[in-house]
């Protein structure tokens, strides 16, 4: 029997942790764990619990899928800096345009894919990225979506001293 014919189990890559990946702690780290990433795109999960932030009545209210989108864009900036051996920056959302959300909120045991594409990287640290959030239950319908403008100096220090860049 040829070694060729035989199926190897391919296992998921493993990321770092979330807490590693973005320049937050808890209890404002939303996100549970990164699924998937690449050079451009990455998509990060998050269970809607009782004991997640902003929880209230019977779910997280949409308004919070804004944060969503910025601890992924967050964490594909760590995870890219991760990549490299480099230490995970701090970034500043910068804006949203056309925010939409089809649902008031994020419901009670929702498991949420939190999705990031990169469309616009300038070389002075501005950035757009293209966002949505979906329920793993029904991955082809999104639940929110939005355009996110980030920003992320070289040096954040220098930045908020009002240094010129």
């Amino acid at each position: 029997m040829s070694n060729e014919n035989l199926l190897v189990p391919q296992t998921p890559p493993m990321f770092p942790p979330i807490h590693r990946l973005v320049p937050h702690r808890d209890p404002m780290v939303l996100l549970d764990r990164v699924l998937t990433a690449s050079a451009e795109d990455l998509c990060a999960e998050v269970t809607i619990r009782s004991t997640s932030q902003f929880f209230e009545g019977d779910g997280v209210g949409a308004w919070v899928g804004i944060e969503y989108m910025a601890q992924a864009i967050a964490a594909h900036a760590g995870y890219l800096a991760h990549s490299k051996g480099e230490a995970v920056k701090v970034g500043f959302l910068l804006g949203s345009r056309r925010y939409e959300s089809h649902t008031a909120q994020f419901t009670l045991g929702a498991v949420l894919q939190v999705k990031i594409h990169r469309s616009l990287q300038a070389d002075n640290g501005l950035g757009a990225f293209e966002c949505s959030i979906n329920d793993s239950a029904a991955p082809d319908l999104a639940l929110a979506t939005a355009t996110i403008t980030v920003f992320q100096p070289n040096n954040v220090t220098d930045f908020l001293q009002g240094k010129p860049m």
